[in-house]
């Protein structure tokens, strides 16, 4: 098969830099074209990015005349749940391998190692590598990273032009939602006129972009909501110059027991930090979450001033320049005071 730029896919991806036809590209699609059956999986936990990606890898591998089994360690959050196809990505935690019908390669997507998909079994197989993030790692047989592209999603979508798919409803509908939580609903940085062509591109492709809204940010259980205001409560501030609360940074925490006592998942803490972050004067927000046995998980957020992926890389973590992760140990108030130190540092540096 001889792939082609299709027309629309320099606009789409941001430009020439972005749009040129990568050696890497290439070299994944000659693979997938070659093989016949594939896993598809991303990170552990997985996000809006990486499940609308895994359902078009999922739906392009089809196209192709391919088979792919996509799998997560995670079950899927329920706001994606009414994504099309997601019933059909299983949730494992070792891939079992057939002999009689052994994957010709593994695809990960947005992941910076193997470590991130929490799955047993990938470790003899061909990789796959395609990720976005600033942290991401060329570990693969097979590594595709364009720290450029808003979301893994892009990504996805610029392979399936150049293979000459077909960009049907669904899987438009997916790669909106790649875009739409990568982005923060179009508020992070590294957003571009090309962001907005392309998710112009998939509207017209059969995406709702008012209903998928509504799914992902008007449709949260009640046990989110509950832990919400258990995190509010924890509110904090560091002091500006004149000594009050009106410091560039935030943060808030729940502990175990809150999530115990709110019927509260993993899932229902995403986006809390959010709502520290967006306190006028607030530069940097954290986020804190103590583990069952006892560790600190952490999500930062930034509008810019700081590179939370550079500090949060430094304490095993990674994401992007204004919506990174990692964890810590604990308890919280050790947590928050690490946290803290770093951005503060970062901070005096950037000023």
């Amino acid at each position: 098969m001889r792939f082609r730029k299709a027309p629309g896919a320099d606009e789409a991806s941001g430009g020439p830099a972005s749009a040129r036809l990568s050696e890497e590209m290439l070299a994944i699609l000659s693979a997938l074209q070659e093989g016949e059956r594939f896993l598809v999986c991303s990170h552990s936990r997985p996000d809006g990015d990486a499940i609308g990606s895994m359902l078009a890898m999922g739906m392009l591998l089809r196209q192709m005349g391919k088979r792919a089994d996509l799998v997560a360690a995670d079950r899927i959050p329920a706001v994606y749940r009414g994504l099309p196809g997601a019933d059909g990505i299983r949730t494992v935690m070792r891939v079992q391998i057939s002999y009689d019908a052994p994957y010709d390669a593994v695809i990960l997507l947005e992941c910076d190692s193997l470590v991130r998909t929490r799955l047993r079994g990938l470790e003899r197989m061909f990789h796959i590598n395609i990720d976005h993030h600033a942290s991401g790692k060329a570990f693969g047989n097979l590594n595709w990273i364009d720290r450029d592209a808003c979301s893994v999603g892009e990504l996805v979508y610029r392979m399936v032009k150049v293979a000459g798919g077909t960009v049907t409803p669904e899987m438009a509908t997916c790669l909106y939602v790649t875009l739409l939580t990568d982005t923060g609903g179009f508020c992070y940085g590294g957003i571009r006129a090309g962001t907005f062509r392309l998710a112009g591109d998939l509207v017209e492709a059969g995406a709702d972009p008012v209903r998928i809204a509504r799914e992902v940010y008007f449709n949260n259980p009640f046990s989110k909501v509950l832990l919400l205001g258990r995190a509010l409560s924890n509110l904090r501030r560091t002091a500006g110059k004149d000594g009050k609360s009106d410091g560039p940074l935030a943060w808030l925490w729940v502990t175990h027991e809150d999530m115990v006592q709110t019927n509260a998942v993993e899932e229902d803490c995403e986006g809390v930090v959010n709502y520290a972050l967006s306190a006028a004067g607030v530069e940097a927000a954290v986020f804190l979450r103590e583990l069952p046995e006892g560790r600190i998980r952490l999500s930062l957020r930034g509008k810019g001033k700081v590179n939370v992926a550079a500090i949060s890389e430094r304490l095993g973590g990674g994401g992007h320049e204004n919506a990174a992760g990692c964890t810590l140990e604990g308890p919280i108030k050790r947590a928050a005071e690490e946290i803290l130190a770093a951005l503060k540092l970062e901070m005096d540096a950037a000023e």
